[in-house]
């Protein structure tokens, strides 16, 4: 079968811009200003960029001076790692440890682990169970071990790939008591579920804009009024000293009203969506009975997984093959895993929740946002026999083909 229209479930990647973001968008391209200038239409500008600093504080349950307009998530984990870890270890230079969890976003993870490499950071690594959430146990046990050495600890809301919430509220309390700042990247939990800044505990929350309906390109890091950061880049001072550069007044102004319209009526497209996931991970199982379900099995929007993800294995063939049959059947998903220089690896998600490298190389993410449909799910539920027949068969072609190579001693 082939769709005549493309069906879209990667929304976890980026979303579509919704009616009211984009037309907001759209009036302020039109219009000039640099919010920093002193003339009326540099005036007009930051009254702009200030009342959407304030929409999105009051959609974040956060202080409008604790919202530090960014480039992305990207940026904003950038800037709450490393300003954490050398503010702290300017303070005092025995706080060299990094506490992270196993499957956080890289770009966590490669921050973290370029801390390491080129400023003396040690990572301590906090493991997750089988369905990806933390070991809260084993967290408090690692800073409780030797606390005056920690300099900040990172834990995502909600995981990118197989959608398993994490206890924030929980682990920051934990962090809080040794006097150790919590970082959060909250990119796929904001307007997903219920986030609230300043009753989470955290030191600093990073959101992005191209999650929930508004444009790619800004995000926002929230920093607590009391926490300290080492800003990153340098330059006018603005966004408290800690984020230079000409704000982006369209953008800001766009993702303030991305972020008002979905929290507006958070319950509600919450349910549908979990409504509309649970559907689709029974039409799965349906159409493919062995494939596995990534992360907590539940139903409904409990928030112990988010509500648009439906992350599986698929045993017998490759996920970068899935996709790409899938996508010629007019079905377009994410295996959810990293990509290097062309080689597809293993997520290090999955094998930090105990799955087999084997396992982990079927991986398909399936997610759900706000233009999905319920006729949407039919026709990937209706192509999944398909592209998973197809996709097995290349998979064990490519299977036969390595070992008969392997057989002359050529290199492959």
């Amino acid at each position: 079968m082939s769709a005549t229209q493309p069906v879209y479930f990667d929304h976890a990647a980026t979303t579509p811009m919704t009616a009211s973001a984009l037309a907001v968008l759209t009036q302020e391209l039109s219009r000039t200003g640099n919010p920093s200038s002193l003339h009326g239409a540099g005036r007009r500008a930051h009254t702009v960029v200030e009342e959407a600093r304030e929409s999105l504080a009051a959609a974040a349950g956060a202080h409008s001076s604790e919202v530090i307009f960014t480039s992305g998530g990207t940026e904003s984990d950038n800037l709450a790692v490393k300003g954490l870890y050398w503010a702290r270890t300017a303070a005092e230079p025995a706080r060299r440890r990094i506490l992270c969890s196993t499957v956080e976003h890289h770009a966590v993870l490669d921050t973290v682990e370029w801390l390491a490499a080129h400023e003396g950071a040690e990572i301590r690594w906090i493991g997750v169970d089988e369905t990806g959430r933390i070991r809260l146990d084993e967290f408090e046990a690692e800073i409780a071990r030797d606390p005056g050495t920690v300099a900040l600890a990172t834990l995502m809301w909600a995981n990118n790939e197989v959608g398993t919430v994490q206890p924030v509220a929980e682990a920051a309390s934990i962090a809080a008591a040794y006097g150790i700042p919590l970082h959060s990247d909250a990119v796929q939990a904001f307007t997903s579920l219920e986030v609230n800044f300043r009753a989470s505990g955290l030191a600093t929350m990073a959101i992005s804009a191209h999650k929930i309906g508004g444009p790619v390109g800004i995000g926002a890091l929230l920093v607590r009024r009391d926490i300290v950061l080492t800003a990153v880049q340098h330059g006018g001072g603005h966004e408290r000293a800690l984020r230079s550069g000409t704000l982006n007044t369209a953008a800001a102004a766009s993702f303030a009203a991305a972020a008002s319209e979905a929290v507006g009526h958070l319950a509600a497209e919450s349910q549908r969506l979990a409504g509309l996931r649970d559907s689709l991970i029974a039409g799965v199982r349906q159409a493919v009975p062995d494939a596995e379900l990534s992360g907590p099995a539940v139903e409904g929007a409990t928030g112990d997984r988010l509500p648009g993800n439906a992350h599986f294995t698929f045993p017998g063939c490759e996920g970068d093959s899935l996709l790409f049959v899938l996508d010629m059947l007019g079905v377009q998903s994410s295996t959810g895993s990293a990509c290097t220089a062309g080689v597809p690896r293993p997520s290090h998600v999955l094998l930090a929740m105990g799955r087999t490298e084997e396992a982990a190389r079927g991986a398909q993410r399936f997610t759900i946002g706000h233009t999905t449909t319920a006729a949407d799910v039919q026709a990937l539920v209706a192509a999944l026999p398909e592209a998973h027949q197809r996709a097995k068969q290349a998979g064990m072609a490519a299977k036969k083909s390595r070992i008969q190579t392997a057989g002359t001693g050529l290199k492959v």
